[in-house]
């Protein structure tokens, strides 16, 4: 009985009766237009010209379905009440597509259908049941005009069982009810669910929203790592020959103010892109900002520029100080401080160049759990621009990092070759 008259089966049910309010403006209007062509037949009398009626308002309701926001309003009513399995989602917003206006209308003409004919039955089964089960105990109602029984089933063993044919009425228009609510859940993901045009635009939302957390977490990486790998070289440095020394240390606490200070500007600026959750209006260091870079990473650099820095795009010079910072925080990191660097820059006429070499500890360094991604995210921005990247052992003893960026239009994104170190 759960399954007839369970809370299930009941907002089904009522779901099923909203399905026939909605359905008989076009009805009223249908039974309208098919008086016209039977002037002399009462308007409501003819079981035909209603079924003509019924037949004819169904199209029209499937138009109207096809514009304004019906898919949202079909699919709060159909989670609301409809039980449709979780497994199974069904589509947000409104119908965009051709594909999803036509599944649209015809899950309207299929609820307004249903509705209609399950409406009817609740309005009119209950009664008749009603009447049935009452017969047995009233003779004039068995003998009434309106429902006046044949001599022949006026018999006592008839009359017995109408209670039971009343019953079971009300029950085969229960289980009526319950099947059409059960065929409207299992349709609804079909035509109310996300069409392959959706689904793909939600990918490509959920692309781009990825992408600018990967490149908020790469700025992120790339400017605090750095900043926080320098601060504690040079701390470190600075504690070993704070008796000894002060000039060092006093050099050492100008480099950890410098290089605080501008990371928190770094900082502020990143997370003014989570705040406002916007990629549009990027900022951030371009290549002019190198020599505040050098000046306080924590070693010894000697860079060689050649061509004009000025030329490159914005884009490109953001990227290229990332690349360049994360490649100075690998050598402090994995060097130690004092270890020196040479970097190279060379704009050439399609594409940008960065080299970095360092000589490479004779004691392995220290690798924090986890591993870095340090190298993962200088391959991801210059794959971004349609460059490339390698870095490795070099010569006798040494580490390269080269990144090669496109200065022009963006190209497809090749193979990057790296190592983990």
């Amino acid at each position: 009985m759960t399954l007839l008259f369970g809370r299930r089966a009941r907002l089904r049910w009522l779901h099923l009766i909203i399905g026939g309010a909605l359905l008989m403006p076009y009805f009223l209007a249908a039974m309208v237009v098919v008086g016209w062509f039977h002037p002399h037949t009462e308007l409501f009398s003819s079981f035909s010209q209603q079924l003509t009626a019924f037949a004819c308002a169904l199209p029209v309701a499937a138009v109207t379905a096809l514009f304004g926001p019906a898919r949202q309003l079909s699919v709060a009513a159909a989670r609301a009440l409809c039980g449709v399995p979780g497994d199974r989602p069904l589509a947000d917003g409104p119908a965009r597509t051709r594909q999803a206006r036509v599944r649209t209308a015809g899950w309207y003409t299929l609820h307004l259908a249903l509705g209609g004919v399950i409406s009817g039955a609740t309005l009119a089964v209950p009664p008749l049941a009603g009447t049935i089960a009452v017969l047995p105990f009233s003779r004039s109602v068995r003998e009434s005009r309106t429902f006046g029984l044949p001599e022949a089933m006026d018999r006592p063993w008839i009359l017995v069982l109408l209670p039971f044919v009343g019953l079971a009425i009300l029950v085969a228009m229960a289980g009526c009810a319950a099947l059409a609510g059960a065929l409207l859940a299992g349709r609804a993901p079909v035509l109310l669910g996300p069409t392959p045009q959706d689904r793909l635009a939600a990918a490509e939302r959920r692309a781009a929203e990825l992408a600018v957390r990967n490149r908020l977490a790469r700025e992120l990486h790339d400017s605090v790592g750095h900043a926080l790998s320098a601060v504690t070289l040079q701390a470190a440095a600075a504690r070993r020959v704070l008796d000894s020394d002060p000039d060092f240390v006093r050099e050492a606490l100008t480099a950890i103010e410098e290089t605080t200070r501008r990371t928190v500007g770094e900082l502020d600026s990143v997370l003014g892109l989570l705040r406002s959750g916007e990629e549009h209006g990027a900022t951030g260091p371009g290549l002019d900002a190198l020599d505040g870079l050098l000046e306080h990473c924590g070693v010894p650099v000697s860079c060689a520029v050649r061509g004009e820095t000025g030329t490159v795009p914005a884009a490109v010079s953001r990227e290229a100080y990332r690349i360049v910072q994360e490649g100075l925080s690998n050598a402090l990191r994995h060097g130690g401080h004092g270890v020196p660097v040479e970097l190279r820059i060379t704009v050439g006429a399609a594409e940008l160049e960065i080299t970095l070499d360092n000589p490479l500890p004779e004691r392995a360094a220290v690798v924090r759990p986890g591993g870095g991604r340090g190298l993962r995210g200088i391959a991801e921005r210059a794959v971004l621009l349609g460059g490339r990247t390698q870095a490795g052992p070099h010569g006798d003893g040494g580490w390269r990092l080269t990144a090669r960026l496109p200065l022009g239009t963006r190209g497809h994104p090749r193979t990057s070759e790296q190592e983990n170190r």
